[in-house]
């Protein structure tokens, strides 16, 4: 997991050009979604992580986004109920 505060503008760049972030997450609300959400791109900078995977940030306990991401967001609601 990166914290966004944490990186630079280059920093951010390259990891994204390697491909070593594909997710990005609210660290607040354990939420996980799409880099292109609308929902993720109104939150603080000081909120936001980045994982390489879907994986990754299930593993830490964050849970899909159900605007960028609803059929998983779906699935893992069907967990609970």
């Amino acid at each position: 997991m990166l914290i966004h505060q944490l990186l630079t503008k280059q920093d951010l760049s390259r990891h994204l050009k390697n491909g070593t972030i594909t997710i990005a997450g609210n660290v607040r609300l354990k939420i996980y979604g799409l880099l292109t959400c609308t929902s993720g791109k109104r939150m603080k900078n000081k909120n936001r992580v980045f994982f390489k995977n879907e994986t990754e940030a299930i593993q830490l306990g964050f849970r899909p986004c159900g605007h960028c991401l609803p059929d998983h967001y779906q699935n893992w609601k069907n967990l609970f109920a």
